[in-house]
């Protein structure tokens, strides 16, 4: 107990001195955040290279914007997951159909067109055939 009373006279003291000299005591803010600086995103384009685990992911993210009804969101995500596996049927078929939720009909066209080219024999093909037909 003696050790702990004389670290606090000390600690006293030293607030005494410091306020009887005109120094503030130091505050005890937390430090604030620095804001990442700003990038350039003319200058830099994102570069995929094949990985079907991330386009998984994509995929995954943007069927829960899909049943959520953010079909922008879960468009931009099945477009990722179609960078990132340019080989993924079902990207290109879910693709299809968060555009033709947005009413892209071109857009949708596009995406089940190339969903028929990697997977002409899907279980959902004759359903894609059919809303191309139209």
């Amino acid at each position: 107990m003696i050790v702990t009373r004389k670290f606090v006279s000390i600690v006293f003291a030293l607030t005494l001195a410091r306020g009887a000299a005109g120094q503030k005591p130091e505050s005890r803010e937390p430090p604030k955040e620095q804001e990442p600086p700003e990038e350039d995103v003319t200058s830099k384009e994102k570069e995929y290279l094949f990985n079907p685990l991330q386009a998984a992911n994509e995929v995954k993210i943007g069927q829960f914007y899909m049943k959520r009804g953010s079909y922008k969101a879960a468009a931009m995500r099945f477009e990722e997951a179609t960078k990132w596996d340019p080989g993924s049927a079902e990207a290109y078929y879910r693709l299809g159909e968060a555009r033709e939720k947005l009413k892209d009909s071109k857009g949708s066209h596009a995406a089940y067109a190339r969903f028929l080219e990697l997977a002409p024999d899907d279980k959902n093909a004759s359903a894609v055939r059919k809303k191309l037909g139209k």
